[in-house]
Parts: C-alpha cells; sequence; structure tokens
C-alpha cells in the first residue's frame, strides 16, 4: 500500500466581529454587551468618548455602537472624530427625542442608528447589515488613483473626501458609496432603483433606502448651494446625474 497522504489542512475558523459598545448606561451597555456575546462577537465596552478613545487605541474594531447623549465628549463629536481618522462604522443608539441629533449623525458619519427601546434582535440585523455594506469594497487597483472633480477629489482606497481648498470633508459609507457611483458614471442618469443596487444591493434600512435623503445629504456637502445643485442634478422622471467632467489623477499628484 502506498504511503498514507497529510490530511488537508484545516481552514482557519474567521476571527469574531469585535465591537465596540460606547454608553455611560451601565444598565444598557452591559446587558448588550452580555447579548452581543451570546450571539458571537467580542463586546468591548466604554462608558465615555474618553473610554471609547483609549479602547481604540489598544485594539483593532470593526464596528462601534455609539450613544449620542453622554457627559464629557458626546457622542456626535467622537462620531466626527472617527470619520475623519479612520473607516469604522458606527450605528448610534439614540433616545427616542433626538431626531435632529440623529440627522446630524448621519450626516457627519455614522451608518445607521437605532432608536432605545431596541429589541436587540433588530440591533444586530443592523450590525451585520452594515458590515455585509462595508465589506463590500471595490478591488485594490493595480495603481492607486484619485477621482477629480469641479475642485474635488476621493481618495477611493482611503475613502478620504477633499474639497478645493484640499481640507478633509467627512462622509459617512452610505455616503461615500453614493457619490462614488456617481464618479464611475459621470454625466448619466442614474434612477433610484439602479443606485439601490450599485450602492447597496438592497439592504435597506430607514435612512438608506431614502436616495433622495442620501442625495440631499451629499449635496449640503459638496456643493456651493444645495437649495440649487450644480453638480448632482434631478433629472425629473428619471432620476440624478453627475454634471461634471471627472478624471482619474494619480494619488499624490
Amino acid at each position: 500500500m502506498g504511503s498514507a497522504q497529510g490530511a488537508a489542512p484545516v481552514p482557519a475558523a474567521p476571527a469574531p466581529t469585535r465591537v465596540l459598545v460606547v454608553d455611560d448606561e451601565a444598565a444598557l451597555r452591559e446587558p448588550l454587551s452580555d447579548y452581543l456575546v451570546r450571539q458571537g462577537f467580542v463586546a468591548v465596552q466604554a462608558a465615555s468618548a474618553a473610554e471609547a478613545r483609549a479602547r481604540l487605541a489598544e485594539a483593532a474594531f470593526d464596528i462601534v455602537l455609539l450613544d449620542i447623549m453622554m457627559p464629557g465628549e458626546d457622542g456626535l463629536s467622537l462620531c466626527r472624530h472617527l470619520a475623519e481618522t479612520r473607516h469604522l462604522p458606527v450605528i448610534f443608539i439614540t433616545a427616542r427625542g433626538e431626531a435632529t441629533d440623529r440627522i446630524v449623525g448621519l450626516e457627519i458619519g455614522a451608518d445607521d442608528y437605532v432608536v432605545k427601546p431596541f429589541d436587540p434582535r433588530e440591533l444586530v440585523a443592523r450590525i451585520r447589515s452594515v458590515l455585509r455594506r462595508a465589506a463590500r469594497q471595490p478591488e485594490e487597483p493595480a495603481e492607486q488613483f484619485l477621482y477629480a472633480f469641479d475642485g474635488w477629489r476621493l481618495d477611493p482606497l482611503r475613502r478620504r473626501l477633499t474639497d478645493r481648498e484640499g481640507a478633509v470633508v467627512a462622509i459617512s459609507s452610505a455616503e461615500f458609496r453614493l457619490l462614488a457611483a456617481f464618479l464611475d458614471h459621470p454625466r448619466q442618469v442614474l434612477d433610484r432603483d439602479r443606485l439601490l443596487d450599485m450602492v447597496q444591493g438592497r439592504e435597506a434600512h430607514l435612512f438608506d433606502r431614502a436616495v433622495d435623503n442620501q442625495i440631499s445629504r451629499l449635496r449640503r456637502k459638496i456643493e456651493r448651494d444645495s437649495r440649487n445643485p450644480e453638480l448632482i442634478q434631478t433629472v425629473w422622471g428619471g432620476g440624478y446625474m453627475l454634471a461634471a467632467e471627472v478624471a482619474k489623477v494619480p494619488a499624490g499628484g
């Protein structure tokens, strides 16, 4: 008989998703973290934005669950910091009376939100959906480039948007995907259904499925006058169109 063949190597199990839970209320933070652990996540707790910054400096995380109203630095400030310094999905955990703060949070970089009190099963579904969308990234090009349009530049690898003066403008993951879709199809009319397919596949939540809301938020960031948009134009009965020349320039060029 021939010699025994060595057993095929067993693929390593994927690393569990690491979640940073930031909330000053221990009565919510602790049982939520326990629930996430039972669902197969690694959950690390932080009772303040300062503690969250320390945890982020110590280890890498896949997603942050972030309360808005906290003593000291609030969740909006921390979310802005995360949007400007790293690509890390954020889901806000908000109180029912904070509609304005929720909208501001989405504008400065959050990917989704849940309203207290919430069903933890819904939160887990939202975590998984946000992570699926975040993982749906284009393959890294052989040569790194930037999109250049009307004085703006978008780095598709770093997901970094800079304005005409070179200042970084924070954008959420959803806004990045929407802008990238327009930049890949300049001067083409894209209807809402096609935008949904291109940007997130049909995994839509309250804000994500409202393409018009996403367009409005993006316009407020890149238009000179968002009430009279020149870059992202509405095509009545058809959808939207990026009315700008787009060039791909070498990174650093």
